[in-house]
């Protein structure tokens, strides 16, 4: 507790001396949570462990064989999933408490390995030929479906990327790909598409009652897919006229969210690509002019976002946020 709440509190004579004191002692001898630096370490422990997974394999093609690393790479896969759905909670339509501490985690090491094992086998067999499209799909159905049995935000954000993934790949021309040109229209339309259909699910399934605490992730990430996709569309196709707006609906979309959900994220983030939105229209219409309007613009207008950041609440009129 903040040092000076305790004097407001003797001043107002809400509490006595010794009560006082015993805050004081609590607040001096309290233990520590270190909850958020275990679960980093413990994530990080697993991302690790996939980046030395991939060392090993490019090290040791020679020496151990594709098949053998192949095989290794299955059994941990195969160990940790196995072990979830074994250990796995009954199934509810709300959030599940997971199983044990370290359960998380091991299912996440599992998907990961597995999408490992699932591309060294299209890279080094061709097991899916050209059709790469089935490379992200079988393992998007996989993740989806362990996502929602298992109840697991972390396989769900591996779906959802995976879902991105196979969009991307099916509506873009294999030319494309081969040539790295991503200024396509029908990617950016997809895009659009996509992020829109990730911000309806959570109000579909929060109306329905089913997995509603699975709404930040879906959210997360289609506030980056639709408003990067709309400042493409602005940027790379040039199209001002209808991603501008579209853009804008998006901005006000999540401005309402973030006020009624009491999200300072979600706030920031619709904040950050409006500004970006809004600087490419006037300097790109703005023509030849001098250096310091370009400056006098962004230091009034970054005072303005600070400002407002500042103030947030009093234009929001919410506790919660």
């Amino acid at each position: 507790m903040r040092e000076h709440i305790i004097p407001d509190l003797l001043q107002k004579g809400l509490i006595d001396p010794e009560e006082a004191e015993t805050i004081r002692h609590f607040e001096a001898t309290r233990p520590f949570s270190l909850h958020w630096e275990l679960t980093t370490m413990l994530y990080l422990g697993v991302l690790l462990l996939n980046v030395g997974l991939g060392v090993l394999i490019y090290e040791n093609l020679d020496t151990i064989g594709h098949a053998a690393l192949i095989f290794l790479i299955g059994c941990v896969s195969a160990v940790c999933l196995g072990y979830a759905y074994r250990r796995r909670a009954p199934f509810s339509s709300g959030q599940a408490e997971s199983p044990t501490p370290y359960y998380d985690y091991i299912l996440l090491l599992g998907c990961l390995t597995f999408l490992i094992m699932e591309g060294y086998w299209q890279y080094q067999y061709n097991l899916f030929g050209d059709k790469y499209g089935l490379a992200t799909f079988i393992p998007m159905i996989l993740f989806f479906g362990t996502a929602y049995t298992l109840d697991n935000r972390g396989v769900l954000s591996l779906a959802i990327t995976l879902l991105a993934s196979w969009i991307g790949v099916t509506v873009t021309p294999t030319e494309l790909l081969s040539k790295n040109d991503f200024n396509s229209e029908s990617i950016i339309h997809s895009g659009v598409m996509l992020g829109l259909f990730l911000a309806l699910v959570p109000f579909l399934s929060e109306r329905a009652g089913f997995k509603k605490h699975f709404s930040l992730t879906y959210l997360n990430f289609s506030v980056h897919l639709l408003m990067i996709a709309c400042l493409a569309g602005m940027i790379a196709l040039g199209n001002t006229l209808l991603y501008f707006p579209l853009l804008c609906l998006a901005v006000g979309f999540y401005f309402w969210y973030a006020r009624t959900q009491g999200s300072f994220y979600f706030l920031i983030v619709a904040i950050i690509y409006g500004y970006i939105g809004i600087t490419y229209l006037l300097l790109s219409n703005a023509g030849g002019l001098d250096f310091s309007v370009y400056m006098l613009y962004f230091l009034i207008s970054c005072g303005a976002v600070i400002a407002f950041l500042i103030n947030y609440k009093k234009f929001f009129k919410t506790r919660d946020i």
